[in-house]
């Protein structure tokens, strides 16, 4: 039974780390795949075996080599000094994230709550500071309430789309665009999305004993994202094209279903965008601790100040500028992911030098120990 309530909190929080901003607003769907009209079918269902394949890869190599951040992870992959710069990369993209993610919450309050703009962001810096103080295990909590009542939603929306006029455009809809963008603009999705959930991932991954329950709830979470992507796809398509006026399209679908079905997606939509932004934030910290000799408890405020000040140029802007950019780069973290080999797996319970901690992990421990120990007399020696 613990192993199943494990799994089911992965892919919870798998799902809820890519559920984000332009995800539960419905930007990313439409500039990602709804836009190309019926070929966004196929390249969902790629879109969909990438998040299963390369998510589940991703979280079995933190845990058997040990990597206790993101850093580690990309250390293992491209090496010491270039893991280092692309770590480094990856916290700048996921500060201009964590920037989008508060915009949106923002457009949320602005645009269909008819709260001031301001607001939405001073709401969502306010819960996710003191969130934040629970660490990981309050974004795994907030992940298995959320993602399950956004995922009866989706169903809620499919069902009530088949009744309506346009309902199958979904498979004919025309597009200007080109075969080759369509198709490379699933990997640009995937390659971006798996690149900023590295940040929860490894260290979920790290803390995790059962490697099956991270093998299901891999598999299980990149299932679920596909299943939402489609449910979108398939309400916004019928709305074509008046729909890309909105900059929480599918907070215009929601409105169709009633007022008090709307409030609470739109709910639903500023809490995946709240636990969004508070895993990133969560991830960025960390690393910034590392990198900053300022005091660890002005790390966090500062980095949501930075956010907010960001936040101030409007979330379908930010989104239209820099995810195809962050996209494009991550696809060279994706390539080095999809070359990596696993490592070998850790060793059983109850065999030697095993707690359930990868074996990687523990060599490097134990090198350290004996490096301690060897410089030591050597230095007193010499005095």
């Amino acid at each position: 039974m613990k192993s199943h309530v494990r799994t089911l909190q992965i892919a919870f929080t798998y799902i809820g780390t890519i559920v984000g901003a332009g995800f539960a607003t419905g930007q990313e769907i439409l500039r990602f795949f709804t836009r190309y009209g019926h070929w966004a079918l196929l390249t969902i269902m790629l879109s969909t075996v990438l998040f299963i394949w390369l998510g589940t890869k991703m979280m079995v190599i933190a845990r058997r080599t040990g990597a206790d951040s993101y850093e580690d992870f990309n250390r293992h992959l491209f090496g010491e000094k270039t893991g280092s710069r692309i770590s480094l990369f990856t916290m700048v993209i996921l500060i201009g994230v964590n920037s989008i993610m508060l915009a949106g919450a923002g457009a949320i309050f602005q645009e269909h709550l008819g709260f001031p703009y301001q607001a939405g962001l001073l709401i969502t810096l306010f819960g996710s500071f003191i969130l934040l103080k629970r660490g990981i295990s309050g974004i795994m909590q907030l992940n298995s309430l959320v993602v399950p009542l956004m995922l009866t939603l989706s169903l809620i929306i499919i069902f009530n789309t088949f009744g309506l006029p346009g309902a199958e455009r979904f498979l004919f809809l025309h597009t200007d665009h080109s075969t080759f963008s369509a198709w490379m603009s699933p990997l640009l999705y995937t390659a971006f999305n798996l690149g900023m959930a590295q940040a929860v991932l490894v260290p979920l991954a790290r803390h995790t004993e059962d490697e099956q329950a991270l093998v299901r709830g891999g598999i299980l979470g990149g299932i679920g994202i596909g299943f939402m992507l489609l449910a979108a796809h398939f309400a916004m398509s019928s709305q074509m094209p008046g729909i890309l006026q909105y900059e929480v399209p599918m907070g215009s679908i929601a409105f169709r279903l009633g007022s008090i079905v709307q409030l609470i997606y739109l709910l639903l939509i500023f809490l995946e965008i709240f636990s969004t932004f508070v895993a990133n934030i969560y991830g960025v910290s960390v690393q910034l601790q590392q990198r900053l000799p300022v005091a660890p408890a002005l790390v966090t405020p500062l980095l949501m100040l930075f956010c907010y000040l960001f936040s101030q140029f409007g979330f379908s802007s930010l989104l239209g500028l820099f995810y195809p950019i962050f996209g494009a780069l991550a696809l060279v973290w994706v390539s080095m992911l999809l070359r990596a080999p696993l490592s070998p797996p850790p060793r059983p319970p109850g065999s030697s030098g095993s707690d359930g901690m990868g074996t990687d992990a523990k060599e490097r421990d134990k090198k350290k120990g004996i490096t301690i120990v060897a410089v030591k007399p050597v230095i007193r020696g010499r005095k």
